[in-house]
């Protein structure tokens, strides 16, 4: 089995684990147990985090392969943050990846009681309480370009996207292998690796320092890269809101403001991840959004699926995570509305996406310069 596919087996183990509701405190085996696992004191993933054998499916496991030994587990944090060149699983999508910075983000969730409830003002309506933001901790990661092939139907890996600098106003692009993970989604490893993970950029932002735990520090390419696109990569509020066992999490990123047409445009991207915490499966079949803008505009859009994709929620592959934008000509507005779902009867259900803000920075001076520093 390839390194990728083994990671495909840790996302379903994990994720039924998810989809049961949080798990116990999660404790390492002793360190003998680990060098016994693995070849040259390295822990092979599978026997720690996979179900025994005779759950695995064959048609997924190709003849002759064995699993890929990628490092030594360490116990995840429940108290303090990662440090830059943290090497980690994903513990939903399984791929390999390395964290670059941290970013301290505001959590609204929905299904969190607040201590004071009031009548919302906020014109989507969606409910009458008040929604209290609590500090939670998200990483800037690289993916190791290896398993993007093997998570390209769940996750897309090229979902950090920024205006380019020319006169096409409508022009994207994307950086490969970028992502944002939160805390809890990090499990972390070590690896005597001295390049552990395959990316374009990992070289030119982390460097391998035997001295230093972790043994990969920040160049000074990497600090400048994060200081210029700061506004531009800035993950600053989380939405979250569950109905019916399917968790909606929203991520909206400012990207910028464009001239078109003798008109400002501001642009947005938002990241959105459906979580499905029922062992029943379910298929995404619709969506349905309403956008408000600042200037008084209110639209609706209606269409089958997200791009371009109807994906399938089960206990083996409970989530998947897409990005998209929209542009006003206002500099803030409002999105809401809701995904529709079919079960395996063919009866449906409305699945609620948490209104989010769309805030612009009014102090914005120069454009996104995405690589160029």
């Amino acid at each position: 089995m390839s390194g990728g596919a083994a990671r495909r087996y840790v996302a379903a183990a994990l994720g039924r684990a998810r989809a049961r509701g949080p798990p116990p405190l999660w404790e390492p085996p002793p360190a003998r147990h680990l060098r016994a696992l693995g070849t040259g004191g390295a822990a092979a993933v599978s026997p720690l985090l996979l179900p025994p054998r005779r759950h695995l499916s064959s048609r997924n496991r190709p003849e002759g392969k064995v699993l890929e030994t990628v490092g030594v587990f360490e116990a995840p944090k429940q108290h303090g943050k990662y440090e830059t060149g943290q090497l980690f699983l994903h513990s939903v999508f399984g791929y390999r990846g390395i964290v670059l910075f941290p970013w301290q983000a505001r959590l609204y969730d929905r299904d969190v009681a607040s201590p004071v409830t009031e009548k919302s003002e906020n014109v989507a309506g969606h409910g009458s309480k008040e929604v209290k933001g609590k500090t939670h901790t998200y990483y800037q990661v690289l993916i190791d370009a290896r398993d993007c092939p093997h998570i390209s139907q769940r996750s897309q890996t090229e979902a950090v996207t920024f205006l380019a600098n020319h006169d096409d106003s409508r022009a994207l692009y994307a950086i490969p292998g970028l992502d944002y993970v939160s805390h809890e989604d990090i499990l972390p490893y070590s690896s005597t690796d001295q390049v552990p993970i395959q990316h374009e950029l990992f070289e030119r932002f982390l460097m391998y320092d035997q001295t230093k735990v972790p043994p990969f520090v920040a160049r000074d390419t990497l600090c400048a890269w994060q200081e210029k696109n700061h506004p531009w990569l800035e993950l600053s509020d989380v939405h979250r809101e569950n109905t019916e066992n399917i968790r909606v999490t929203v991520i909206p990123f400012y990207m910028g403001m464009r001239e078109a047409q003798n008109s400002h445009v501001y642009w947005w991207r938002y990241c959105i991840r459906l979580e499905n915490l029922d062992s029943e499966v379910v298929q995404l079949r619709e969506r349905h959004w309403r956008i408000f803008s600042l200037s008084g505009t209110l639209e609706t859009v209606r269409g089958r699926g997200v791009v371009g994709r109807e994906p399938v929620l089960s206990k083996e592959q409970p989530a998947f995570q897409y990005s998209s934008h929209v542009s006003l000509q206002a500099s803030s507005g409002h999105m809401w509305g809701t995904f529709r779902f079919e079960r395996p009867d063919g009866s449906h259900f409305d699945v609620r996406i948490p209104p989010f803000s769309l805030e612009s920075n009014k102090d914005e001076k120069t454009p996104p310069s995405g690589l160029h520093w």
